[in-house]
C-alpha cells in the first residue's frame, strides 16, 4: 500500500467498501500502489496495469491494455466505441467483485504478462478517423489552419475530430468549428 494513495479510499464518498476491496485484490497480486491521474494506479516494473475508478453508477477496475486479454468469462467491458486499447471490469456492490476475485487475480496476472512480454494494442491513425465535412471545408479555406492542425499531436487531432463529429446538427458541428479555430491556431488542443 502507499499511503500517498488513502486519500483516495478514506474519502469516497461513494463505493467505498467496493473500491477497497478492489484493492485488496491487486495488491494481492504483487502489483505497485501508485497515484495517477488523481486515482489509484497500479504497476509492474513500472508499466501501468490497472487501475481503480469510480463513476455515478458503478466503480470499476480498468485494465489498460484489456483489448489484449482473452477475457473467457466475458467481463471485460469497453467503455466507449473510441475507446481502444482499456476495457473495464464494472461493479455496482462488494458481492459481485467477491464472486470475481479469483477471474479479476487471473485477468490480472495475464496483463502483467501482456506488458512483459511488450505487446501493443495496434491503435487506430487519426487518418483512419472522418474530418466532419464543416472542419474539412475550413481546413481547405485556411492553409495557416490546416498547418497548425497538423502540427498537433496525433491525440489532440483525434480529440477534435471526435469533439466536432459529436453533434447531429452541421449548424452545431459549425459552430464547435468556429469556437475551437483560434485555439488550434495557438497549437492547443481541445482541453489545454
Amino acid at each position: 500500500m502507499n499511503h500517498k494513495v488513502d486519500f483516495y479510499f478514506n474519502e469516497a464518498q461513494k463505493w467505498q467498501e467496493e473500491i477497497e476491496q478492489l484493492r485488496t485484490i491487486v495488491l494481492d497480486c504483487g502489483l505497485t500502489e501508485e497515484l495517477k491521474w488523481g486515482t489509484p494506479c497500479y504497476v509492474s516494473e513500472k508499466r501501468n496495469i490497472v487501475l481503480i475508478h469510480v463513476f455515478k453508477e458503478y466503480c470499476a477496475l480498468l485494465f489498460f491494455k484489456g483489448a489484449l486479454l482473452k477475457d473467457n468469462k466475458g467481463i471485460l467491458i469497453q467503455q466507449t466505441e473510441n475507446v481502444q486499447s482499456a476495457r473495464q471490469v464494472r461493479f455496482t456492490n462488494v458481492k459481485e467483485i467477491l464472486k470475481l476475485a479469483k477471474t479479476l487475480k487471473s485477468y490480472i496476472y495475464e496483463a502483467v504478462e501482456v506488458e512483459k512480454a511488450g505487446l501493443k494494442v495496434e491503435l487506430k491513425k487519426t487518418s483512419d478517423y472522418p474530418i466532419p465535412e464543416e472542419f474539412q471545408k475550413k481546413l481547405d479555406k485556411m492553409k495557416a489552419l490546416k498547418t497548425a492542425f497538423e502540427a498537433l499531436t496525433p491525440g489532440r487531432q483525434r480529440a477534435y475530430i471526435f469533439y466536432f463529429s459529436q453533434p447531429k446538427q452541421s449548424k452545431t458541428r459549425e459552430s464547435r468549428v468556429e469556437n475551437c479555430i483560434p485555439q488550434i491556431l495557438d497549437g492547443k488542443g481541445l482541453n489545454d
